[in-house]
């Protein structure tokens, strides 16, 4: 499993700009989806910072940001 880095503080004198907040995608029950290591799944669950797809053999709780995750 990877672990995310933490985002760097960004002080407010700093000539440089804040990098911009990462976008996660949002997946509904019924999603078709895609996962670079299972394939093609639906979506069967959506919990508040995890969803659970079918893979067709297993099914896989997949927590956010759904860093290998593509809605279809």
């Amino acid at each position: 499993m990877t672990t995310s880095t933490p985002r760097r503080r960004h002080f407010a004198a700093s000539p440089f700009k804040a990098d911009p907040e990462p976008v996660i995608e949002q997946f509904e029950s019924g999603d078709l989806v895609s996962h670079d290591s299972f394939g093609l799944g639906r979506v069967v669950n959506k919990e508040t910072a995890a969803v659970t797809v079918d893979f067709g053999p297993r099914l896989v709780r997949i927590a956010s940001p759904f860093p290998k995750l593509a809605k279809l």
